[in-house]
């Protein structure tokens, strides 16, 4: 039961914004949100991750999928917006010095 616990986590914060942004590199971040074909520009590296989760949710739906019928995913992604928005929160130290040293991370170039 415990292994079980420990994978569904594991799976989880793979997909969660925060560690999309701050974990991974800034080139794998944008190409995963270039893959989803967003409208997002950059993302900010201060709530990174919350943002990361908006602009999944303002993505074109893929092809052959009613755009009227589809969701992106919504219950999954705003519960992921309120992890991300905690782990968010507890490295505002960090992501304060990324957003200083290096500015957003951008997306379209």
């Amino acid at each position: 039961m415990k292994t079980q616990a420990m994978l569904l986590a594991a799976v989880m914060l793979a997909g969660c914004g925060t560690f999309q942004t701050v974990v991974r590199s800034d080139e794998a971040a944008a190409k995963s949100l270039k893959e989803q074909k967003t409208y997002c520009g950059a993302v900010p590296r201060i709530y990174s991750g919350v943002t990361y989760d908006f602009c999944r949710l303002h993505a074109t739906p893929g092809p052959g999928i009613d755009e009227y019928k589809y969701d992106n995913g919504t219950p999954f992604v705003l519960i992921d917006v309120v992890i991300s928005g905690a782990l968010d929160t507890m490295l505002l130290p960090y992501t304060i010095y990324r957003q200083q040293a290096d500015g957003s991370i951008v997306i379209t170039e």
